[in-house]
């Protein structure tokens, strides 16, 4: 087979596989957990039974996994939005304020720049102001699949705190 032939037989194939491929019989209704066409941006938010307790009243949620970032266990209905001027979480969960006021302290690596390997020296890196982003809220619903993850903690108490900025190297040389 001469180049030129290997050329166009290759090309109608992958013509053929891009334009046969997507058609694959799916309805955009069944793809996503939303069961909705992505199509449609005026779609109706299922409102959830966040745990209403407020802050100090609530218990405390085991995180998911070795360093998981821990769930939200109270409301923050009035705290939100999050913005570097104005974070009700720090409030609390600042190092030297969460004990008095019976709050999880945040961890070191909350105090620590990754990409300047540089210890902050207790001052909050400027890139973990918006809490929300790792942490999540939890919600009285029914998993939407079915998960039988179990979890391996390596520390006595890895269901409950952090030590990542110990352990973020290991296995790098």
């Amino acid at each position: 087979m001469n180049f030129n032939k290997m050329i166009r037989v290759v090309s109608l194939a992958v013509v053929g596989f891009a334009f046969f491929g997507c058609q694959s019989g799916t309805s955009d209704n069944e793809i996503g957990l939303r069961k909705s066409t992505l199509f449609n941006e005026e779609v109706q938010v299922t409102k959830y039974d966040y745990n209403g307790k407020v802050a100090g009243e609530s218990e405390l949620i085991e995180r998911a996994f070795e360093n998981a970032p821990p769930m939200i266990s109270h409301s923050v209905e009035d705290m939100l939005p999050i913005t570097k001027e104005s974070n009700a979480c720090t409030s609390c969960h600042l190092p030297e304020i969460a004990e008095a006021v019976g709050a999880i302290p945040m961890p070191k690596s909350h105090f620590y720049n990754f990409r300047k390997n540089k210890d902050l020296r207790g001052q909050m890196d400027e890139n973990r102001f918006n809490c929300v982003i790792c942490h999540a809220t939890q919600v009285n619903a029914a998993p939407l699949v079915v998960n039988q993850f179990a979890p391996d903690f390596r520390q006595e108490n890895g269901n409950t705190k952090s030590n990542l900025i110990d352990i973020i190297n290991e296995g790098v040389n």
